[in-house]
Parts: structure tokens; C-alpha cells; sequence
């Protein structure tokens, strides 16, 4: 194994790993070791004893963070006609309605963070699956990123706000950003609060018992803490 730098031993020095933290003390903690010059990312990883095999205990779905990611997100929406006018009205940052646009993105443009596409669109979005699917950038009607054009405005703005997709790998983790290290400890837990309600919401009928087996949060390169996943969050401040 590599050995770790000395910022990294230091950070990690601080850390009980035999201790399982509350959300704030671990929130608060994982500011505290972050390592990096930039401005980390705050990630939130679940190991759950579902078995991603098993049809009834598949678990997609996603939640808007009341305090975004801290980043600017980008969105590209499929669509033709009103659909594209509607996308072009609600901020979208860019339009696939052209033969020429969708080439590009075949052949490997993916300047965007989020594809939203209308039904009828997603026809043809289905030929480029080999380029969207692997990066997790495929329109899903399970993740809100498939909507009639009515639906356009309030699916882009929560795209842009801080709208994220959990899901189920196929080690059976979830894993989910919350927010950046220059977040206040409060808005990272209201934050987490907000995907861990989502997270339950979305329990698969073939769930036991308490689905979520242990929770870690890190930053960018930092080291990890674990955290009560039977902690009720619904009093986060």
C-alpha cells in the first residue's frame, strides 16, 4: 500500500476510529481534516445490506439539498420544439434540438453535470447510451430527469439548486456528495438531514429492518468518519 503524507497522517490522527460520531461531531470533524488547498467536497458514503440483484431491493431516487453543493451546475436538455423553447426560457445552458449537437455529444462532448430530456427526445438519447451511461449522465424517469415540457422550469431549477441522484451500486454502497468544506457546520448537516430522509422515503419494499448498516463521511483525500445511522435527523439545525 502507499504510505500517506504527513498531512494526512496528522488528520487522520485526530480521528477515533473506533468511535462512531454524530452527524455534527463527525461533520464538524471531517472540516476539520480536510487536507486539500482546494475546496474539498464533503461525501457522504452508506453501506447497506441490500443486494443490488434482487428486483425489489433496487434503491434510486433523488433529493434537492436545501443548500446546494456549492458549485455551478451545468445542464443540457434533449428536446425539440416547445420543449426546446421551454428548456432556452428556464436557463438551460445548453439545447440538444439539432442533429449537429447530439454528433457532438456522440462524439464525446460532455461539457454539462446534468441531461434532462423530454419523452418524446428520448429516442434518439437512447442511441448515445454507450457515452451518457457510463458517466451517469443518461436521462432516467426514475431519477426526474425525463419531463414533459410543462414540467421543463422546475426540473431545471432544481438541477441548478442542488438537486442530486442517489442509487444503489452494485457493491450494494451509496455514496453522495453534501456540499464543500467553506459550507457552515449547519447547512452540512441540514444537508445530510435532507438526503437521509430521502434516503429512507425511498426504502425498497424488500428492505429488513434497518437497511443502512454503517455511514462515513470524508472530504476530497481526507480521512474518514464513521456515524450513528440510527441517529433521527429530523431536528437538524
Amino acid at each position: 500500500m502507499a504510505k500517506h503524507g504527513k498531512k494526512y497522517t496528522a488528520a487522520a490522527a485526530k480521528v477515533d476510529i473506533d468511535k462512531v460520531y454524530s452527524a455534527k461531531e463527525a461533520i464538524t470533524l471531517a472540516k476539520e481534516t480536510s487536507i486539500t488547498k482546494f475546496d474539498s467536497t464533503v461525501e457522504v458514503h452508506m453501506r447497506t445490506s441490500l443486494d443490488s440483484r434482487q428486483a425489489d431491493q433496487q434503491l434510486r431516487d433523488v433529493v434537492v439539498l436545501p443548500h446546494g453543493l456549492g458549485k455551478t451546475v451545468r445542464v443540457l436538455v434533449f428536446a425539440t420544439g416547445e420543449g426546446a423553447v421551454a428548456a432556452r426560457a428556464a436557463g438551460a445552458d445548453l439545447v440538444a434540438d439539432d442533429d449537429e449537437t447530439m454528433k457532438k455529444i456522440e462524439g464525446g462532448m460532455l461539457d454539462f453535470d446534468v441531461a434532462i430530456s423530454t419523452p418524446d427526445a428520448m429516442g434518439k438519447v437512447g442511441r448515445l447510451g454507450r457515452v451518457l451511461g457510463p458517466r451517469g449522465l443518461m436521462p432516467n424517469p426514475k431519477a426526474g430527469t425525463v419531463v414533459p415540457a410543462s414540467d421543463m422550469e422546475r426540473a431545471i431549477r432544481e438541477a441548478k439548486a442542488g438537486r442530486v441522484e442517489f442509487r444503489l451500486d452494485k457493491t450494494n454502497n451509496i455514496h453522495v456528495s453534501i456540499g464543500k468544506v467553506s459550507f457552515e457546520v449547519n447547512k452540512l448537516i441540514e444537508n445530510y438531514a435532507a438526503l437521509m430522509d430521502g434516503v429512507n422515503k425511498a426504502r425498497p419494499s424488500g428492505a429488513k429492518g434497518n437497511f443502512i448498516k454503517r455511514i462515513t463521511v470524508t472530504t476530497t483525500m481526507g480521512p474518514g468518519m464513521k456515524m450513528d445511522p440510527n441517529e433521527h435527523m429530523d431536528g437538524a439545525e
